[in-house]
């Protein structure tokens, strides 16, 4: 199926937030975007080609990746900062109208609570967490694991 979208350039938060919704509870097969320029008039256009239900004719499904359940992966300290993470990518996420995965994976999560970076290299150190994302996000986790990992200076309060 495709969907259509038009996002004027001057005054875009509305049709951001249109296609993002829409975006967010679909299966996305392809997305093309085209700079129109017609007349004074100067906008983006979107074509979305996306699964409504299942997958479309005529192709199978690849095989499921397995689930992976983080509370018996992790320890019960590191799953407890996993769900603060993963509450934190939440509101990253609603913030900008994106899906969760577009912040980052359950993965790089995991991989946050086990190693639990300080600075925004060791961010960066977590694969596929690269420059982009740890720019973007990094300080809005940061802050859950500086929380949970307080850094003591040897001064007491």
């Amino acid at each position: 199926m495709y969907k259509f979208f038009v996002v004027p350039v001057g005054d875009s938060e509305q049709g951001e937030q249109e296609l993002n919704r829409f975006l967010r509870g679909r299966r996305i097969i392809t997305a093309h975007k085209e700079l129109v320029r017609d007349g004074g008039s100067v906008y983006w256009a979107f074509c979305v080609e996306y699964i409504e239900n299942g997958a479309p004719s005529g192709q199978q499904k690849g095989p499921e990746k397995a689930r992976v359940d983080y509370k018996e992966v992790l320890g019960e300290a590191d799953f407890a900062l996993f769900t603060r993470l993963r509450d934190r990518r939440r509101e990253l996420a609603d913030a900008e109208a994106v899906p969760v995965y577009a912040v980052c994976t359950n993965e790089h999560l995991a991989e946050m609570a086990r190693r639990k970076p300080k600075t925004l290299t060791g961010l960066r150190e977590i694969d596929g967490f690269g420059e982009a994302k740890a720019g973007k996000y990094g300080a809005g986790f940061l802050d859950i694991l500086a929380a949970d990992h307080p850094v003591t200076t040897g001064q007491t309060t």
